[in-house]
Order: structure tokens, then C-alpha cells, then sequence
């Protein structure tokens, strides 16, 4: 496979922190869109990137919690009401900004949900690990396309994960309905989608100077994404300690919250990446292409021997442009330049 998946010795490295990546970078005048900003990974990347002068939008279903938890950020960040969802509440939030004339310089692509531990399905039958991680992103980002435009140079990060390992995208039945639901495929699939999603926006936005870029960002305990997964299940994976706190351990690949939301910053400003696009990060650069091994077990994993990189499936075009089209198929949408 052609690919520009290859490291670029950026400089930074598994330790670095979002201070380290923002240092000397100015974003006065910009504008930026962060889903799942007011907490966790999130709020660490609409911090960061209003210390370096941005403006930047945080949606949120619960607007009132999402504006309490930002308040310790001193100016530069608002919060708007959408749920991802809900077709209706993302076009109604995408008209508004779009409707603002203001340019969307970065979209940041990073709520999620992980392994719901039963079947569940928004409202429009879509399973819902795959509508919340994939879905919702895809509408917003086709429904903010002429800001993103209007930027003249704009960046869509999604947040996916190492987690893309445990499935590909099942395209004859993404949504469970003749296979038995497991709570980590239908999250493994739904953060291929999150990569190859990249691949198929990058194809379609370069002409008009929109690149895209996906990333797995760590494993970071300090979060809400394993709500699902339970504090004794962390504690088996050695992910928090007996007294229930986060783990920092870079040799298992552990981060803190800092360094976790550092290759988030590192997508969406580092000049190291323009002129690039379609392509998987994780500990501030390019990963490599993973070589074909069995699936993983996600009980078993030695994360100290895991090897960080992407899955040749979760990159490939032809896969990509599946996914567009059945994307576009669900949510009745068409790509419109």
C-alpha cells in the first residue's frame, strides 16, 4: 500500500505535554471547534489552545455542567448546546457557527463513549458507540464544511485509539444486528471509523487546504471514558491503584492528562505537519503501518510490549471510501465541495 504513514522524528516523544507542544506557537485570530471540551483529554486541548490565543467552542448536551467545568479558563472559550446524537441538534449548531461567518481554522473530533457493556442504539437505530464516536463527527464536520473553507487552511484531528486494533469496520452489520454485540469491537470498530474517516476527509478537503489527521492518544486513567468499564476492571489492567488513582506509567504506555492531549495540539497546530493529512499519530508524530498479526486480546495484552502504530486496514483508501459512502448513507447526507 502507498502510504505517507511513516514517523518524521518530530522531536517530542512519549513524555511530551501540551505546554511543550504549544511553546512558540501563536493562534491569536483563530478559531477553533472542540467536541467533549469541558472535561478530560478535551478540556486539557480547548485550555491549551486558548493559552496560545484561540478561540474556541466547546459543544455540549449538558451545557450548564459544561460551563461550570470551564470556568477556571479565563476567557477565550464558550460553550453551545449540541448532542451528538441527534442529527437535529448537530444541523442546528453547524448552521448557527456557519451562519456567523466566522472561519473554523481547527475541528476537533475528540468525545467518545467506550465499551458500553450492553447493545445501544441512538434514536435513529445506529449502535451507539458507532454514532457517538463516528457518526455525530462525520455530520458536523460535512455540516461545517463552508467554514472550515473559509479558513484557507484548516485541520480536522479525530481522537481515535490503539483501540482500533480489536476490529475493523464490519460493513455488512455495524449496527449487531446478526452477530452478538461485544463491548469491544463494536468500540474497536467505531475508532477504525474515527481513522479512516481521516483518510476519506483528507482525499476531499486538500484542494481546498482542509487536511485531516487521526490519533491514539494513550491510555489515560484520569478521564470519564471508561465509565463503562468499572474501577475494578482498571484496577485488574493496572490503570489506577488500589486507592482508585491514576497510573502514569510511559513504559505501559500511561499518560497523564497533559500528555495525553499533547499529539490532540500537536495534530491540530504543529507546523511539522503542513502539506501532510490522511495519516494515524500517537506520541506527537506519525506512527508506522502495523505488521499483520492475530487480532488482539484485550484480556490478555502485555501493554509493555504493545507495539503503537495503525492497523494497514484502518488506513486503507478503498475502505475509506466505503466507509464515506455508507456514512453519507445513514445520516442522508451527500459531500458537497
Amino acid at each position: 500500500m502507498n502510504t505517507p504513514q511513516a514517523p518524521i522524528s518530530s522531536g517530542f516523544s512519549r513524555a511530551s505535554t501540551t505546554v511543550d507542544v504549544i511553546k512558540g506557537v501563536d493562534l491569536v485570530g483563530k478559531v477553533a471547534i472542540v467536541t467533549g471540551g469541558y472535561s478530560g483529554l478535551g478540556l486539557e486541548t480547548a485550555r491549551t489552545l486558548v493559552s496560545a490565543g484561540a478561540r474556541v467552542i466547546v459543544p455540549a448536551r449538558d451545557v450548564e455542567r459544561a460551563r461550570k467545568a470551564i470556568t477556571e479558563v479565563s476567557g477565550g472559550m464558550e460553550v453551545l448546546p449540541m448532542d451528538l446524537t441527534n442529527p437535529g441538534s448537530i444541523d442546528a449548531f453547524a448552521h448557527d457557527f456557519v451562519e456567523s461567518g466566522l472561519p473554523l481554522h481547527m475541528l476537533i473530533n475528540n468525545a467518545g463513549i467506550m465499551a458500553l457493556p450492553e447493545l445501544k442504539r441512538d434514536a435513529q437505530g445506529n449502535e451507539l458507540q458507532f454514532s457517538t464516536n463516528h457518526l455525530g463527527h462525520f455530520r458536523l464536520t460535512l455540516q461545517l464544511w463552508p467554514a472550515l473553507k473559509r479558513a484557507e487552511g484548516a485541520r480536522v484531528v479525530s481522537v481515535s485509539s490503539a483501540g482500533h486494533r480489536f476490529s475493523p469496520v464490519v460493513f455488512d452489520d455495524i449496527n449487531f444486528e446478526h452477530r452478538a454485540y461485544d463491548p469491544f469491537k463494536a468500540y474497536g470498530q467505531s475508532k477504525t471509523a474515527n481513522i479512516l474517516f481521516a483518510v476519506g476527509l483528507d482525499q476531499r478537503g486538500k484542494s481546498e487546504g482542509i487536511r485531516a489527521f487521526s490519533l491514539h492518544p494513550g491510555g489515560i486513567a484520569a478521564t470519564n471514558l471508561g465509565t463503562y468499564i468499572g474501577v475494578e476492571m482498571l484496577k485488574r489492567a493496572r490503570f489506577v491503584d488500589q486507592n482508585d488513582r491514576p497510573i502514569v506509567d510511559l513504559s505501559r504506555d500511561l499518560k497523564s492528562v497533559p500528555q495525553g492531549a499533547a499529539t490532540h495540539v500537536w495534530c491540530a497546530v504543529s507546523p511539522e505537519l503542513d502539506g501532510k493529512g490522511g495519516v494515524y499519530c500517537a506520541d506527537c508524530d506519525i506512527t508506522p503501518v502495523l505488521p499483520k498479526i492475530d487480532p488482539v486480546d484485550v484480556s490478555t495484552e502485555d501493554r509493555a510490549n504493545r507495539l503503537i502504530g495503525v492497523e494497514a486496514y484502518a488506513i486503507d483508501p478503498k475502505a475509506a471510501d466505503e466507509l464515506w459512502h455508507k456514512s453519507e448513507e445513514i445520516t442522508g447526507l451527500s459531500f458537497k465541495e
